[in-house]
């Protein structure tokens, strides 16, 4: 035979050249058949053949058979079915791919050089194809033909050869990227076509012989010629199999040589997201049986829906009766083919705030674990633009929920509170908007594993879908509880182990009608009172054992029932099985147990001791017994446990040691496959190597996954982190560099529980703190914790302890030359100060504050409020400075601060900000008495205090404001707000505002003539205040006390109150007070007929002009003109 490169003579049976080592025998770039030495045609696709290419040696036996190249976990599955295979019809998708830019990579080359470029990106072809299961049939030059659905029989043949191209193209591109120096552009073209083969044969070598039924494979090597390079092509028949699965391009139909009618083209240019778990789980199981009737209710409540009215549906049971199956069977079915449909679900494992939301959120715009930043960002926007919602109010809050990087100098104003808030009520909307386009169905599985901030959504959800085209569905095990059971459009289901007559029937499918299994078939339905997954387990555990004979549903009987011994429990059975697995499977199964329920490929093979190949093959293996499924084939492949008990058995049975080691490798592999991503692993990593008691790289990543937490305002799983974080701590050398961490992290769990409302083990937090501050002798950590300290005993009105310690942070922040410190000690100090009653240096203080520097860098170290950034935290200062003059009587200097903190907190949209400088405004005019101005602020205050759900600030608007109301003859209303304001106080433990909103509540009582509610009241507050040294709350109580006693007709305990408020006012500078006091006193002395009323009067009228006071001035006026 003559070579056609070099013209040499070679034997007849030589397949390669003897002189040159270029192929002797040609086949067809396009179909793959043998051609003729001279063969300008081929005879089966028509295609031009082309043989002058470059004279390259062979790549030795790499490249000559499929047995060279296939993977051998595959090579052996083919083996295994070969003689089952031949002569059977298969449905495949055959997958044509070549090299562009082939001549120009190797002309003028050395030709092992230009081996050496073209073998790797061969290579990376193949494995593509490999990856999803396919076989390479055929290595043609400079390109490959391959299958998916034979020899391998698959039920998505499609969608793996879909996938396979999609993976090929993005190797090979990044291979020219990484290889730019050659000078060649090399692009891949590749053709896809879905049709029926007859196996003809399989060879020892793998070779598959076979026969295209019609134009099979000529099409697909038709969409290949026709690709441009770099892109994939694939036919109509291709395309209607992946519809929904991957996004494709319609480029019209085109004239097809060799067909006789157009074909339709479509280009593939990326996947949708993958299957979700209950539609994976679902194509591996058993036959569904024994729930029409809850399935018939789903159908029902689903026709409800879809008439505008929400529904909400729980299914109830304990694990393994089949919660998560009547929800997969539910989506599968017809009644759901018009819906949205989208599912989420908790985990044991992995207590990340919104876990569940996020999830919700990536099937909903289609986004995938780890995705690019920039292709999530185009996904969110696009998936926004089409539905026609401002951008403002979505876009940000959900890339924020995603995890990427939100470019929005509003969004990054915002403090955490406000960001969770906004981003759920975003969620909620999106859902909401889509239930006007169509039904949606919702799905969230294993509540009983729920975060606290995934469960607040849950709850605002179904507040507000009752007049929704939403489906709610939830499951969770018994000992979960929820507040939505008092819903009209609440249903609970709850669905206990199979009847036996239903047992039967689902033993049917398993064992079969073999009359002989009777006294088996009775001996599992009640061992297992009907669980179908224990009854499944008991059935693989029988025929691994060998008690049982022949195939699923097809069974016989090997021994006697009586011989059998049936575990009590399915744990037990799981156990049994795992044991009974080879060493190799059972030692995977556990590697995967210790990374997860769900478990990634990549994050497995690091891991694990199997090298790629044989760790397929492994994984197959524990498919086909089914203790694992595959839930994700692209963009990287993902397993999942079969069920939660599968998983916690597996975990269960690995040794201590061994356990807390492969705990080390996980961590070590998830930093080196996301390296530059780790923020969005810190849950992760977290759980990980504390469980590896890696204590040093736990305590950094449990303190990450804390302040993670805390910034999305996730406040319970802040805690629960930050508290790992010091346990973790505590298991490591005791030195300097670990106290100082231990102070650090005892200050921000401090945070989390102050946001939590759990104050006494806040309190011993920051004890604990406080001594080893004083024990490393650091001046500045001695400070915070003094602070915080001081500020939690102000709050509680132990005011002498709060004013000491601050006293103490303050002179500290001098010593230590920290702005941060320097800037909370003026604060707190300012906030003890009012508290007391001592304005004017609570004003002072305040002022301080206001000017000091507040860059972004000390609004990280001190988040003393929910202010959120430097400009919300100065509007809320400026609201405290207003209060402070109004109260000593500068009201304009107080205005002016009030109305610019109301102007910065307006420009950055920030409802703490806002609600707080509305509030120091509101009060400013109300003191004032220009009730018109103050009563619309603060209403203001209040409407966006509740909104933001600011509830500590709540009833001190509501105090100012019911006052207000009362003042201006809203008497009903006022008493209405100041009793509500004085409930909130008690059961939130508000001291600090206690006595000032029983006073409040008193002089509305007094207006209406209440007069003895009035007195309960009053000697309530001076009670509380005089306890607490609360100088300025005591004289409002005191002044209260005049106008009972004056409402009781005790002319003398009246004056003795009044005078003793006016003294008390007076000393604290408190001039608006003193005159109000001396107004009252004037009346009560003209009642009793005594001169000195006029005098009195004159004085107070003169303070109120002097301060500006034109409603009080005119009330004074009225009384002296009284006089006569």
């Amino acid at each position: 035979m003559r070579c056609l490169g070099c013209g040499s003579d070679n034997p007849g049976q030589a397949r390669f050249c003897q002189a040159c080592g270029a192929p002797l025998v040609w086949r067809c770039a396009g179909c793959g058949t043998q051609l003729a030495p001279t063969a300008k045609f081929c005879a089966e696709c028509g295609r031009g053949v082309t043989t002058d290419l470059p004279v390259v040696p062979s790549s030795t036996t790499r490249f000559s058979s499929p047995s060279a190249y296939t993977p051998r976990y595959l090579a052996d599955r083919i083996l295994t079915s070969q003689t089952a295979l031949e002569g059977e019809r298969k449905q495949v998708t055959v997958l044509f791919a070549d090299l562009q830019g082939s001549m120009q990579l190797l002309v003028e080359r050395d030709p092992e050089e230009a081996r050496e470029l073209l073998d790797p990106i061969l290579e990376l072809m193949m494995d593509a194809v490999h990856w999803y299961e396919g076989t390479v049939n055929q290595v043609m030059g400079d390109g490959i033909m391959a299958l998916f659905g034979a020899p391998l029989a698959q039920e998505d043949h499609a969608l793996r050869g879909c996938y396979a191209a999609l993976r090929m193209q993005e190797a090979v591109r990044r291979y020219a990227k990484e290889r730019s120096a050659i000078g060649v552009a090399v692009n891949v073209r590749i053709g896809l076509n879905s049709g029926e083969v007859v196996v003809r044969s399989i060879g020892s070598d793998l070779r598959m012989d076979y026969s295209a039924v019609g134009q099979t494979t000529h099409v697909a090597s038709r969409m290949e010629q026709l690709a441009a390079p770099g892109t994939t092509l694939m036919a109509q028949a291709t395309a209607a199999l992946v519809e929904g699965y991957v996004r494709v391009r319609s480029l019209g139909a085109r004239a097809i040589k060799g067909l006789a009618e157009p074909l339709e083209l479509f280009e593939l240019f990326g996947a949708e997201p993958v299957r979700s778990r209950l539609q994976a789980r679902a194509e591996h199981l058993t036959k569904f049986v024994g729930r029409a009737e809850e399935l018939d209710k789903l159908a029902v409540t689903l026709e409800r829906v879809r008439r505008g009215h929400g529904q909400v549906v729980a299914v109830v049971s304990e694990a393994g009766v089949g919660k998560s199956r009547l929800f997969a069977e539910f989506l599968r079915s017809p009644h759901t083919r018009d819906c949205l449909t989208l599912e989420s679900g908790c985990v044991s494992y992995r207590k990340a705030p919104y876990l569940p939301v996020i999830e919700l959120l990536r099937a909903y715009f289609q986004v995938v674990e780890h995705e690019a930043p920039f292709k999530t960002r185009e996904k969110v926007t696009g998936k926004l633009a089409s539905l026609g919602v401002p951008f403002d109010a979505f876009v940000a809050p959900c890339l924020w929920m995603l995890d990427v990087p939100v470019d929005d100098s509003r969004w990054e104003r915002l403090d955490p509170e406000q960001r969770r808030r906004r981003a759920l009520e975003a969620v909620q909307l999106l859902l909401l908007q889509e239930c006007r386009i169509h039904p949606v169905v919702i799905v969230f599985e294993d509540l009983h594993w729920i975060d606290a901030e995934s469960q607040a959504f849950l709850d605002s959800l179904v507040v507000a879908l009752g007049a929704a085209r939403l489906l709610l569905l939830v499951n969770y095990r018994p000992e979960y509880q929820h507040g939505w059971a008092g819903r009209s459009y609440y249903r609970l289901l709850r669905i206990n182990g199979l009847p036996p007559e239903t047992a039967d029937e689902m033993m049917d499918a398993l064992l079969g009608p073999d009359p002989s299994l009777r006294p088996l078939r009775r001996l599992l339905v009640e061992r297992t009172d009907g669980n179908p997954f224990f009854m499944e387990e008991i059935v693989w555990t029988l025929r691994e054992t060998n008690a049982l004979e022949g195939t699923r549903g097809a069974h016989r009987l090997a021994r006697a029932v009586d011989d059998l011994r049936v575990p009590a429990t399915v744990q037990a059975v799981l156990a049994a099985r795992i044991d009974r697995l080879p060493d190799e499977l059972k030692r995977l199964l556990q590697h995967a147990a210790v990374i997860g329920q769900d478990v990634p490929f990549a994050l497995l093979r690091e891991v694990s001791d199997v090298g790629s190949d044989d760790l397929r093959g492994a994984l197959a293996r524990l498919q086909a017994d089914e203790l694992l499924y595959e839930t994700r084939l692209f963009p990287d492949i993902e397993y999942t446990f079969r069920h939660a008990l599968t998983h916690d058995v597996a975990y269960g049975s690995v040794i201590t040691e061994r356990r807390k080691a492969l705990h080390a490798r996980i961590a070590e592999a998830i930093e080196r496959l996301h390296a530059g991503r780790l923020a969005e692993q810190i849950e992760r990593l977290a759980h990980h190597s504390s469980r590896a008691e890696a204590w040093g790289k736990a305590v950094g990543y449990l303190r990450q996954a804390g302040d993670k937490a805390l910034g999305r305002s996730a406040t319970r799983e802040a805690a629960d982190w930050f508290v790992q974080a010091l346990d973790a701590l505590g298991r490591l050398p005791t030195d300097s560099d670990t106290l100082r961490l231990a102070v650090d992290i005892r200050l921000d769990l401090r945070a989390a529980l102050y946001a939590l409302g759990e104050f006494e083990p806040m309190v011993a937090r920051l004890r604990e703190a406080d001594e080893l501050a004083c024990k490393l002798d650091d001046p500045r950590r001695i400070a915070w914790v003094s602070i915080y300290m001081g500020e939690h005993w102000r709050q509680t009105g132990e005011f002498t302890r709060a004013l000491a310690l601050i006293e103490r942070a303050l002179g500290l922040g001098g010593t230590v030359g920290d702005p941060a410190v320097r800037l909370a000690a003026h604060l707190y100090l300012g906030l003890a100060c009012y508290a007391v009653g001592d304005y004017r240096r609570a004003a002072a203080l305040m002022r301080t504050v206001v000017q000091l520097p507040q860059d972004d860098v000390v609004a990280v170290q001190f988040r003393p409020t929910q202010a959120g950034s430097p400009a919300g935290f100065r509007a809320v200062s400026l609201g405290w400075v207003a209060r402070c003059l109004a109260e000593i009587g500068d009201f304009d200097e107080g205005r002016v601060h009030g109305r610019e903190a109301v102007r910065i907190a307006e420009s950055i949209d920030h409802p703490y900000s806002l609600a707080s400088a509305c509030w120091g405004l509101g009060c400013l005019h109300a003191l004032q008495g220009d009730f018109g101005k103050a009563v619309p602020v603060l209403e203001r205050a209040l409407t966006t205090a509740r909104e933001a759900g600011v509830t500590r600030l709540l009833p001190q608007v509501m105090r100012e404001l019911g006052l207000g109301y009362a003042l201006s003859r809203r008497v009903s209303d006022g008493i209405g707000l100041l009793e509500d304001a004085l409930r909130i106080v008690e059961s939130i433990g508000l001291v600090v505002g206690h006595s000032s909103t029983l006073s409040h509540l008193g002089e509305a009582y007094v207006i209406a003539g209440r007069v003895e509610e009035a007195a309960t009241v009053a000697e309530q507050a001076h009670a509380i205040a005089h306890d607490r040294g609360q100088q300025a709350d005591k004289a409002a109580a005191l002044r209260l006390l005049g106008a009972v006693a004056v409402g009781r007709g005790s002319g003398s305990d009246a004056r003795r109150c009044y005078g003793q408020a006016i003294a008390l006012a007076e000393s604290l500078g408190m001039r608006p007070f003193a005159a109000r006091g001396r107004l009252d006193l004037g009346i009560l002395l003209h009642r009793d007929g005594d001169p000195a009323s006029r005098p009195t009067l004159e004085e107070a009228r003169a303070s109120f002009r002097e301060m500006g006071m034109p409603f009080w001035e005119d009330a004074a006026q009225t009384a002296l003109d009284a006089l006569g």
